[in-house]
């Protein structure tokens, strides 16, 4: 008898065919990024593919403090035992009250902690707009805009406060959001200018803590780079010059360890079999909307996108469990895409694979905090394990 997650294997093409065709979707258009409380159908600028994570880890290896409760599964792994499956939801710019109004009560109902990624602009009234130049741009220029009203930053420091309380974890998502196309974009940035960028996000961030942010600096360990983007000689220095310990904007082909690259923590999103259209795709949703329809503002036959991004999910979850049992990066935006199919269908896995034997929903930085608790051979076995693909 088949479970319901049981998923009819399609043949996919061959990594070469498909790394090529991802070149040419995502050097036109790219993973894109709705204002907070945009239209359904505004994006920012485009995204180019993204660095496969390098097979050759480097750098010392970054720490973070130990938690200040620990739930059960976080303890050193008994000889022989498996790892939890890690499952791991990020959410771009992160500034959307809708969205965590939906996402903060389920993930209390199913025990997740999720990981918002904030794009520091949205704690910067329009009024301010001009205290922020972003490397290379005028003052007061971003390509996704800043944070509205005063009464409206203010209202996103107190819903992004309970997300804190509630156990989420608040990383970078930079602040301009500068693709390529909107130059200088950040995947042409020097170190220097990776320091402008974040001593900003700071800057940023220490101004709305004056306003009430409960958000310390030093619980801002990592993040994803707009679109992906970067050029990681340059930018992994100020990563770590700025505390940082983890980043997740490289891509692996399946599901794999994180690993430390040039001492910093990379958690890469994979590239899996999108089994209804049988072929690769970056498990972001922009790539998944691309994929589907072009990324046309469609919502396309009723439910139809949803169901398909969901069987992809459960798809990658049984062969990331059924295999190297590597953390599963689930990389979102807080949108409306497609009437919502994107939001609907990582709400909807949620609810479902977080409640899951074996499975645990956390931030990276109690992943990081799990690792941190294993025997270092352990999990240098785990890496060296084939990545896990659907």
């Amino acid at each position: 008898m088949s479970r319901p997650w049981d998923v009819k294997r399609w043949g996919w093409l061959t990594t070469g065919v498909a790394l090529a065709l991802t070149l040419v979707v995502l050097a036109v258009l790219g993973a894109q990024e709705p204002r907070p409380g945009g239209s359904p159908g505004e994006v920012a600028a485009p995204l180019p593919i993204a660095p496969r994570v390098s097979s050759s880890p480097s750098g010392p290896t970054p720490s973070v403090s130990p938690p200040a409760t620990s739930p059960k599964w976080m303890r050193r792994m008994q000889p022989g035992e498996k790892p939890p499956q890690f499952v791991l939801f990020s959410f771009d710019g992160a500034a959307s009250k809708a969205h965590w109004d939906r996402v903060m009560p389920l993930a209390k109902q199913v025990d997740a902690h999720v990981t918002g990624l904030l794009s520091g602009v949205y704690l910067v009234p329009d009024a301010d707009a001009s205290t922020y130049a972003g490397p290379g741009h005028r003052a007061g220029y971003s390509s996704i805009g800043f944070g509205g009203t005063r009464e409206e930053v203010a209202a996103r420091i107190a819903y992004l406060n309970d997300a804190l309380a509630a156990g989420h974890e608040i990383g970078t998502h930079y602040n301009g959001h500068y693709c390529v196309g909107d130059e200088p974009s950040v995947g042409r940035w020097s170190t220097a200018e990776w320091d402008r960028e974040l001593d900003q996000f700071f800057e940023i961030l220490e101004k709305a803590r004056e306003q009430g942010f409960r958000l310390e600096p030093s619980a801002v360990r990592g993040g994803r780079t707009p679109c992906l983007e970067g050029d990681w000689a340059q930018a992994f220095p100020s990563m770590r010059g700025h505390g940082l310990v983890y980043d997740t904007s490289h891509v692996s082909l399946g599901v794999s360890w994180p690993a430390v690259e040039d001492g910093i923590w990379e958690f890469p999103m994979p590239e899996v079999r999108v089994p209804a259209l049988g072929r690769q795709v970056v498990m972001m949703d922009f790539n998944l909307w691309y994929a589907l329809n072009g990324a046309k503002d469609d919502p396309g036959p009723p439910g139809e996108y949803t169901q398909v991004v969901l069987d992809t999910y459960r798809s990658v979850y049984l062969a990331a469990l059924n295999g190297n049992r590597a953390p599963m990066v689930v990389g979102n935006h807080f949108n409306e895409w497609a009437g919502g199919a994107f939001s609907q269908a990582v709400e909807r896995f949620m609810g479902e694979v977080c409640v899951r034997e074996e499975t645990v929903c956390a931030t990276y930085t109690e992943v990081i905090q799990w690792m941190q608790l294993q025997d270092p051979v352990v999990l240098e076995q785990l890496r060296r394990m084939p990545a896990a693909r659907n």
